[in-house]
């Protein structure tokens, strides 16, 4: 029998660096995907966001617009009605007219200096929403270079509503198709989690001390298979529930594609029921104004009395301001089907 022998290890000091490369992960892959389509989604939120931005501000600079133009007419009004009855109170107390035409004539220019008064109010209010949504501060002076006819002209007589609906430029449908395709896409998700995942990796180790009896290779290369087995039906519900919300945002597309047919088509109806009453209203306008012009001449011969004056007057501001906002409706109109468009 051989005598025992001891083998002595000396103490050893290593320096060891490793790397690895992901080769296939299928959930690494759709991810990617996922995430594409994240940065995607947040860049049509934004451009909604700015689309809705538009639109309130192009209305509040209709609504500005709208008023100066009122206020426009009734300082030409009050000028003209001021003037009658400087003259009028003139012939009262000369004794050749009653003094109850004069006061009566008082009445009518009251009324238009306090309907210009609550227009001019209402403009300075117009001007305070538009440089909120401008972002401007509040005592910064604003200046509009066009009036409502102006944006008539541009929007509404040289260019008639001829676009057809393109639902695919909707933000709207935009975005509820790409909240589809990442539902979609997670439903791959959820099935990757079924595939192994393969990796590669490099290690290299320097031993600074070294044992007598050393077989250790310096450097190691391999791979790195993980196959999933079992997960207690976890795996499945999970991709049963990916495609659940999948149908449900599918379900979801298909209605706002019912609701937005239906939001063009009702528009549509809108902005042409009020192109036919601008048209009438424009010529009522005409009406009035010569009617009016008629009723100062009569009145200025004695033929009429200043009631019937004071009436034709009225009617005359009705008639303007109902053109006003008529025109100002047509033109939100149109900016509607516009933003349906996504084209403002």
């Amino acid at each position: 029998m051989a005598p025992a022998s001891v083998i002595k290890f000396n103490p050893t000091s290593n320096l060891k660096a490793s790397a690895s490369q992901l080769i296939f992960n299928g959930s690494y892959c759709v991810g990617v995907q996922i995430s594409k389509l994240g940065k995607i989604i947040t860049e049509q939120s934004y451009q909604k966001d700015e689309l809705d931005v538009k639109d309130q501000t192009i209305q509040a600079y209709y609504m500005v617009l709208a008023s100066e133009r009122i206020l426009k007419i009734l300082k030409e009004n009050k000028k003209n009605a001021q003037l009658l009855f400087e003259k009028t109170i003139n012939l009262a107390n000369a004794g050749m007219i009653e003094q109850t035409d004069a006061k009566k004539l008082s009445i009518m220019v009251t009324t238009v200096d306090n309907a210009l008064k609550a227009t001019e109010r209402q403009i300075e209010q117009g001007y305070n929403i538009l440089r909120l949504q401008l972002g401007l501060e509040s005592n910064k002076s604003i200046i509009l270079s066009s009036n409502i006819e102006d944006m008539a002209k541009k929007y509404i007589l040289q260019t008639l509503v001829n676009d057809t609906f393109n639902i695919q430029n909707n933000m709207d449908f935009k975005l509820i198709s790409m909240q589809s395709e990442i539902a979609k896409k997670s439903i791959d998700l959820k099935k990757t989690s079924y595939l192994p995942s393969l990796a590669a990796f490099y290690s290299y180790t320097e031993k600074l001390k070294k044992p007598v009896f050393d077989m250790t290779p310096k450097h190691v290369v391999g791979l790195t298979l993980n196959v999933p087995i079992f997960s207690s039906g976890k795996r499945l519900s999970q991709l049963n529930q990916a495609k659940i919300d999948y149908n449900i945002s599918e379900n979801s597309k298909d209605l706002l594609i019912q609701q937005l047919s239906m939001q063009e088509k009702q528009l549509m109806f809108n902005y042409k029921n009020l192109f036919d009453q601008y048209l009438n209203q424009k010529d009522n306008v005409e009406i009035a104004k010569e009617v009016l012009d008629n009723m100062n001449l009569k009145y200025q011969q004695g033929i009429i009395s200043s009631l019937e004056l004071t009436n034709a007057n009225n009617d005359y501001l009705t008639s303007e301001s109902n053109y006003t906002s008529i025109m100002l409706q047509l033109l939100n109109a149109e900016l509607s089907l516009r933003k349906i468009n996504s084209k403002l």
